[in-house]
């Protein structure tokens, strides 16, 4: 009679062997597109796969670590990109002058009736008084408010709306509203944390959704806090300007040195630039992430995310825990959200599309590996690579395909014409070979038994 024993460390060894291949195969596709394409392009692409992975850090959080399906995430990245408007951009003293006191007067009234509802609601005793104080308060209390608030903000939109027409922001550097965007999701998220995480998960999917486009639509909207649709450009920069470094001395002498040309030199020395610091930023999350989930807290709630019910009947508080992990995974996503804005050096709330802010970030995270936080930022470094290098393969792919067809041909215009739905058409590729063969993802979480 013999016993078979599983071997641990058998197991670790082989998902390290993973990550070390997977991350080595993605480091010679940016290699290739390097070499082929360019090293703008790659370092371009490369900057956008740190950003995501944290983006996606965020997400493993809430899901891979609690099991809490946030279908909202569009709309906490939306508010890293106001907190950089907000924090970066200079005060418009104008706009001040036209209606900043009628907005902050606005916001003392709103808080005021709040405070009012609040105190009506904990001191009146249940009956029809206290739901006539209630309405009184709440109706009588809105059109208070917009008494005060639409003047305001019609003046200060009013306000040179070709160059401004908007408050500005505390005119501070840019890179304080990576912390500041964090701030203001986390907040958000606590709001919404406290009304919509007592619902069950498909329900509380659906909440998400429509406050993130709740959100979307505000921003859009509400000209006077971020300019609406109407964008806010050349926002601050933490790296240097190209114009800047090409004038530079040292600059100069250094690409002569290494036989660069001045102007893509320059380019690549600011994404360079720009990679650094975002390297810093995941490299962090993923430092506490990690710390964090091999802690005891982290065995908590993992053990939550498998049986609630257990948990709950051991004296932990499941709701609290709840709501504290969708804070932090989504204070995360806005960081990110601010990061990105940074990068683009513009806000754009038209951009804001659930296709990229959502879904793309979700199969990240499943296709890395939920529950494992490396896997979430090598997931995020391959799908963003594919995403984007998906349509400039297709076109080459069809035009070398469609060469035996004469060239008016309806068939091969058509192909040719199809080849930017590439990226829709690769994904879902991916996520069913991922979904068949690996279901725990590239690199699936770490259990007992693995």
């Amino acid at each position: 009679m013999s016993a078979t024993t599983s071997n641990p460390s058998a197991g670790s060894d082989s998902q390290t062997m993973r990550a070390v291949l997977g991350f080595a195969a993605f480091g010679a596709l940016l290699a290739l597109v390097g070499f082929l394409q360019s090293w703008n392009v790659m370092l371009a692409i490369f900057n956008l796969c740190l950003i995501s992975a944290v983006m996606a850090l965020g997400v493993n959080i809430q899901w891979g670590y609690a099991g809490l399906f946030n279908v909202g995430i569009m709309g906490f990245a939306a508010l890293g990109g106001v907190a950089a408007v907000l924090t970066s951009t200079a005060p418009v003293a104008s706009a001040w002058q036209a209606g900043g006191l009628g907005i902050l007067a606005s916001g003392a009234v709103t808080l005021g009736v709040i405070a009012l509802a609040v105190i009506a609601y904990r001191k009146l005793a249940s009956g029809p008084l206290k739901t006539l104080v209630m309405l009184v308060v709440i109706i009588g209390g809105y059109f208070v408010i917009r008494e005060v608030y639409d003047p305001a903000v019609a003046a200060i939109e009013a306000d040179n709306p070709a160059q401004s027409g908007f408050l500005g922001g505390l005119g501070m550097p840019i890179m304080l509203s990576w912390a500041v965007g964090g701030v203001l999701a986390a907040a958000a998220a606590w709001l919404i944390g406290k009304v919509a995480l007592g619902l069950r998960s498909d329900y509380l999917a659906i909440a998400t959704l429509g406050i993130s486009e709740i959100i979307i639509a505000m921003i859009k909207n509400e000209d006077w806090l971020t300019r609406g649709v109407k964008n806010v450009t050349g926002l601050d920069r933490p790296v240097p300007y190209e114009i800047d470094l090409q004038g530079a001395p040292w600059f100069t002498q250094l690409a002569t040195d290494r036989g660069f040309d001045l102007v893509e030199g320059s380019s690549i020395f600011v994404k360079l630039a720009y990679a650094a610091l975002f390297s810093s930023v995941l490299i962090a999350v993923l430092a506490l992430c990690v710390l964090a989930l091999a802690s005891p807290w982290g065995r908590m709630v993992r053990a939550i995310r498998d049986n609630e019910v257990s948990a709950a009947a051991m004296g932990k508080n499941v709701t609290a825990r709840h709501l504290q992990i969708f804070v932090l995974g989504s204070a995360v996503v806005g960081i990110a959200g601010a990061m990105l804005t940074t990068l683009d050096g513009q806000f754009t709330p038209g951009s804001y599309q659930p296709l990229r802010f959502t879904f793309l970030i979700w199969v990240m995270v499943i296709v890395g590996g939920s529950g494992n936080n490396l896997g979430s930022v090598l997931g995020a470094f391959f799908i963003w690579f594919i995403w984007i290098e998906a349509e400039i393969v297709g076109n080459w792919l069809m035009a070398n395909a469609t060469q035996f067809l004469e060239e008016g041909s309806a068939l091969r215009t058509h192909l040719i014409d199809s080849a930017q739905h590439m990226r829709l058409f690769t994904m879902g590729i991916i996520m069913l070979l991922v979904m068949r063969f690996s279901p725990g993802g590239l690199l699936p979480e770490r259990t007992a038994s693995r």
